[in-house]
């Protein structure tokens, strides 16, 4: 379901969040508690609709794609949308890229809100891959007993890989094809040391398989990996699309607004 605002030309501001990370939540959160903004900005947050159940935050919400970059064009100015956050999972880089296409249709100011990526320290033995294909290509090489926690969408990647077991932790159920010797565990984060710890050593993992999405919330991995001399699969993230702003918290996304839509980075 959808509670999607009508088109108003007031407040003067109106901030559009493509959603559906914890960092877009604590924005939505924060225009709506910090006095000078909620008296200013009507927020909308779009959500893809990929989860079942999302968490809701502050503001209008919408659900479902715009329809591709002449789509997204169209409802930003049908709604008088001034500034857009793309605050997406940073692998959601087809999202991104309609993002920065309706920037240089609209004019739109357009900034990609990315948590910091992750970096190896020492004790860490960590394998990097492009893409998923590139993980795929190297995983049988690093183990047989794969931890895959790449999300649902991408898993036909690994379909062809009938000698290595996976252990898939998903929020949702995934779906084929799927590679044939596989658990799923469905599970949203955040998630403890302790329960990765015991995750791990229960199901025999040999190597973890994990795309670089940053953050906290699923972070305890990496060291569980670590502690157990288990080896790291990381697929690389994908670079923001040329031409537009990023910020690596919701403090300097605020500053971005409260400039303009120029960022004070």
């Amino acid at each position: 379901m959808s509670a999607e605002p009508a088109p108003s030309a007031a407040p003067e501001r109106h901030v559009l969040i493509l959603g559906g990370t914890t960092e877009a939540r604590r924005l939505a959160e924060a225009l709506a508690r910090e006095p000078a903004y909620a008296s200013s900005y009507r927020v909308t947050n779009s959500l893809a609709g990929r989860v079942g159940s999302p968490v809701l935050p502050p503001g209008g919400t919408r659900i479902g794609g715009f329809g591709g970059v002449e789509g997204l064009a169209g409802w930003i100015t049908a709604h008088g949308v001034t500034h857009v956050v793309d605050a997406t999972h940073p692998f959601a880089e087809r999202m991104s890229f309609h993002a920065a296409g309706a920037q240089a249709l609209t004019g739109v100011p357009i900034l990609a809100l990315r948590r910091p990526g992750w970096s190896p320290v020492p004790g860490d033995a960590w394998t990097f891959a492009d893409d998923l294909a590139g993980a795929a290509a190297v995983l049988p090489s690093l183990g047989g007993r794969a931890f895959l926690t790449t999300g649902r969408t991408g898993l036909h990647t690994f379909a062809h890989l009938d000698a290595t077991w996976f252990l898939v932790r998903s929020v949702d159920p995934p779906e084929g094809p799927l590679p044939p010797r596989m658990e799923t565990l469905l599970a949203r984060g955040p998630f403890d040391l302790v329960e990765e710890r015991q995750l791990m050593a229960r199901h025999r993992i040999d190597v973890l398989v994990t795309k670089d999405s940053g953050g906290d919330a699923t972070a305890p991995k990496l060291t569980a990996a670590r502690e157990a001399g288990i080896p790291v699969l990381v697929v690389r993230r994908p670079a923001v699309p040329d031409g537009v702003a990023e910020a690596d918290s919701v403090e300097a996304a605020l500053r971005w607004l409260g400039d303009g839509g120029v960022p004070a980075l």
